[in-house]
């Protein structure tokens, strides 16, 4: 397994993949280790994660760089990424105890009441565009539940995948509760089968997504998919128009536009849309896209040459249905310029498909229904972005979109406090928050007569 710069190319490291008896003996390990690790008290559990917590603050630059080196996210927002693990260590290990705390239910029992117990062994599969926050994401609040887990990361970040074992391992998890599987697909569908595994969480596209889940389905494993997202960033004639446009230049260009919840599909209301068009372009042009390693650096490169390779056909493939390019459309290497296309219809892919690159494409509406028609006219649901100052609109409109997120006048973003997933082909199930704590546990009535 090898990891490659993507801003120079070059190899950067290689790694010995796990075998399949390598990888079963860790899933031993990990269900060997569940029936100790669920019965050490939150505080203890807490302890640890805080101590995770406090070692992905100190190894930031550290970390950061891994990031940056093998996926090209610049080093600041790599330093960002990590610093938000380190804020969901702390979050989860202040806040399981009381999410997961007995709820008494009224009933004619003497008593009743639910528990919520772990379920045992969690299988992650994990993508590579926020390669270290994905991973904490799920594995703070199952760990916090008394889950243990394995990752099986995406294949051109197996140093990260190896770092965050680091960070568990450092901060005094006992070892099978959280390791690393250097492995391929292949093992996957093994891996879910086995009795051993309690759940499985997927990030990642569709077409991975669907047959994850239709594996653990024939096993009937308890399952969570966050998956691809086509994000709708609604503005309208009365928005803060300085302000959707910052907020539209980082929710489009921030990762390089690899993000599933980036803001995708720009809509923008026919009377302001020469000016939004105009002034989007001109603040993409202006983009410092270069070296992720220079701190200056605002749009790295993207992961891989064929993600590059498939960004630019769908430009080139809207453009010749008639979508207007008002600037970027070059690619070199890994990289590939911030551009915006405006005329987008249906019928395009930069309309009908998930751009996972830093492409803007800009559609128009007349009014609230055709907006809201433009805006579910997706096979996606995860987030939505909505423009504009007149509450009741806001409130009126809100409940008609279809996504996991609506934010009104802020860009879609993932937070500790609040449940994170989609509908539709975005996936099931919720990560973060309550709701997500209490994806892979065992709700459990009791009823005492």
């Amino acid at each position: 397994m090898r990891s490659v710069n993507p801003a120079t190319g070059r190899p950067i490291r290689t790694y010995p993949e796990h075998s399949r008896e390598e990888c079963f003996a860790k899933l031993d390990a990990a269900a060997r280790e569940f029936g100790g690790w669920r019965a050490r008290p939150f505080a203890e559990r807490g302890r640890l994660l805080m101590r995770a917590a406090d070692l992905l603050t100190q190894r930031k630059e550290k970390y950061a760089r891994l990031v940056t080196e093998e996926m090209g996210k610049p080093v600041a927002a790599a330093e960002s990424e990590v610093e938000k693990c380190a804020l969901g260590c702390r979050y989860y290990a202040e806040h399981a105890e009381r999410y997961l705390a007995p709820e008494e239910i009224p009933t004619d029992a003497r008593r009743s009441f639910i528990r919520f117990d772990p379920l045992g062994v969690i299988l992650a599969i994990m993508p590579w565009n926020f390669p270290f926050w994905q991973v904490f994401r799920f594995s703070a609040p199952a760990l916090m539940a008394g889950n243990t887990a394995l990752l099986k990361h995406a294949s051109n970040v197996p140093g990260c995948a190896l770092a965050i074992e680091e960070v568990y391992r450092d901060a005094g998890l006992p070892p099978g509760a959280f390791q690393t599987l250097l492995v391929g697909a292949a093992l996957v569908e093994p891996l879910i089968a086995d009795p051993r595994v309690a759940a499985v969480t997927l990030t990642g596209s569709e077409a991975a997504g669907s047959r994850v889940a239709q594996v653990a389905g024939i096993h009937l494993k308890k399952c969570v998919m966050e998956l691809g997202g086509s994000d709708p960033f609604i503005v309208f004639e009365d928005a803060d128009f300085d302000a959707a446009l910052a907020t539209a230049v980082l929710a489009r260009c921030g990762n390089a536009g690899q993000s599933c919840i980036a803001a995708k599909r720009f809509i923008v209301h026919e009377s302001v849309k020469p000016r939004f068009e105009t002034e989007l372009a001109r603040r993409f042009a202006a983009l410092k896209v270069g070296d992720p390693l220079d701190r200056a650096t605002q749009v790295g490169p993207m992961a891989r040459e064929d993600l590059v390779a498939e960004i630019d056909r769908q430009v080139r493939a809207s453009v010749s249905k008639g979508a207007k390019l008002l600037t970027g459309g070059r690619r070199q290497g890994c990289y590939y310029d911030p551009t915006v296309l405006t005329d987008v219809r249906k019928g395009m892919p930069a309309a009908d498909e998930e751009t996972f690159g830093p492409v803007a494409a800009i559609l128009s509406f007349r009014d609230e229904t055709e907006a809201v028609r433009i805006a579910n006219d997706t096979p996606y649901g995860l987030g939505a972005s909505l423009w504009t100052r007149d509450r009741a609109r806001a409130d009126r409109l809100v409940p008609r979109i279809e996504a996991g997120s609506v934010f009104v006048n802020g860009q879609v973003k993932s937070d500790p406090r609040i449940p994170f997933g989609g509908v539709k082909r975005s996936g099931f199930g919720r990560e973060l928050g309550r709701e997500g704590i209490r994806e892979f546990v065992n709700v459990k009535t009791v009823w005492i007569g």
